[in-house]
């Protein structure tokens, strides 16, 4: 059995492994980064550390959030430094088993399949895995 701490994002719900998974919050006040590209949403500070906070919307194809909707942060750790995910809202921390993981489905954009390592079918949804390595460097 598997654990993934879930978040949804454009109606689709996704997942992280709960190993990789610093914590989870409100978003906070970012700072721009002058010439950066649009998935870069900016930079937090989280007590008193300086955290890169990447947009996963532009990222996995997702239309921007509405201006008035505040997302959330998943903050994970890549190469043993956090960083900040934007999602629309946090879910649960769910524990799935092997026999229900399948391939990313051929339904799925490429480029966000490229970024997704497979799913898992659930009662009444599909939870797709998200790398996080690629998810970040991409």
């Amino acid at each position: 059995m598997t654990q993934y701490v879930t978040f949804t994002l454009g109606g689709a719900l996704y997942g992280v492994d709960v190993t990789r998974v610093q914590e989870a919050l409100r978003a906070h006040t970012r700072t721009r980064v002058p010439l950066a590209p649009i998935d870069v949403a900016g930079l937090v500070n989280l007590r008193g550390q300086v955290v890169l906070t990447i947009d996963l919307r532009p990222r996995l194809g997702v239309p921007p959030l509405a201006a008035d909707a505040e997302p959330m942060m998943v903050v994970v750790q890549v190469d043993g430094e956090p960083v900040s995910l934007l999602v629309d809202e946090i879910g649960d921390v769910l524990e799935v088993g092997p026999e229900r993981f399948e391939v990313p489905p051929d339904t799925l954009d490429v480029g966000l399949r490229r970024l997704i390592t497979g799913a898992y079918k659930l009662e009444s949804t599909l939870l797709l895995i998200l790398d996080v390595d690629q998810a970040v460097a991409a």
